[in-house]
């Protein structure tokens, strides 16, 4: 009983960790910002507001419900996001996006402050006092350039502010800067496929082809260890040649009858078609059976002639 208590216990412990470090909000960035002028991203009530974007650098799942996102770092916990909205999770790699209309009564994903040039957004854990992250809007930010965030790398996920803003990209993951992914490549470079497709193509066919030469070396080396070496009728001094069966097969039948010869035939066709079970080289054993077939009296004629 204990041990089972003990095993649930371990088993409870396992998931409860796997959850917290899949749902961890340190895994969260502020990865862009546009100030409301210069926005082009209408809300759901047809206003021009500004909007910022949180980003999920990790590989698991993450709930925000519960966080803060402030103007104000006196003031930490001046617009608490909803704890009751399930679209308040992130998942792998991927973007949140909030409208800064001042008024976080109008939705899950609207914020109590505007956004303009020169101030700093803050994100803040869901205790309150803990900063995750935050981003400033330079006061001398381009017209029509967001304050942005890029990785140096994205397989390290190094994110950096871009200098002098980056085109908007809203609900969208920001490239790395100065690079061109590959994706990006193939398609600049083969436009209609042709290269993928043939590729692909060499792959499966390569793939084909090795499993067919491995197949074909274990199919001989299992036919190689399984065949068992039997006995010959080949022509060749004292071994049997049609010639010899054939004169047994004559003398047996005037011994004892066509059956019997029929049945010495076969046996002798067996044994010169290498199929016959006997081990032994050279010797045919014939076992006498008692019965119908080798009586006598079917031999005799109705009438005399």
């Amino acid at each position: 009983m204990r041990k089972a208590i003990l095993t649930y216990a371990l088993i409870l412990a396992s998931v409860l960790s796997f959850n917290v470090a899949g749902q961890n909000v340190s895994d969260l960035i502020i990865s862009e910002i546009m100030p409301a002028t210069d926005s082009g991203i209408v809300d759901d009530y047809g206003r021009r507001n500004g909007w910022l974007e949180i980003y999920n650098k990790s590989q698991g799942t993450v709930n925000f419900a519960g966080c803060y996102l402030t103007d104000d770092r006196s003031d930490l916990k001046k617009c608490q996001i909803s704890k009751t909205d399930s679209r308040t999770k992130i998942g792998p790699r991927q973007v949140s996006l909030f409208h800064a209309s001042g008024d976080s009564n109008d939705g899950t994903f609207y914020i109590d402050f505007e956004i303009v040039r020169g101030m700093t957004v803050y994100l803040v854990s869901n205790d309150g006092r803990t900063i995750i992250d935050s981003l400033s809007v330079p006061a001398t930010l381009p017209c029509g350039k967001s304050a942005a965030r890029v990785a140096n790398d994205i397989r390290q996920q190094n994110w950096e502010p871009v200098e002098g803003g980056l085109d908007p990209s809203p609900m969208a993951v920001n490239g790395q800067k100065g690079k061109t992914s590959g994706s990006e490549k193939l398609a600049h470079d083969d436009p209609y496929g042709l290269v993928l497709t043939v590729v692909s193509i060499s792959v499966v066919f390569t793939a084909l082809l090795v499993l067919w030469w491995l197949f074909a070396l274990l199919g001989i080396s299992l036919g190689g260890a399984g065949k068992d070496k039997k006995p010959t009728a080949k022509n060749g001094n004292g071994k049997m040649t049609p010639e010899v069966a054939a004169a047994i097969g004559m003398a047996l039948d005037r011994e004892l009858g066509g059956e019997v010869y029929a049945a010495i035939a076969l046996a002798m066709h067996r044994y010169m078609n290498d199929t016959v079970h006997d081990k032994e080289s050279y010797i045919i054993t014939i076992r006498h059976n008692q019965s119908a077939w080798n009586n006598k009296e079917q031999g005799f004629r109705k009438y005399p002639r």
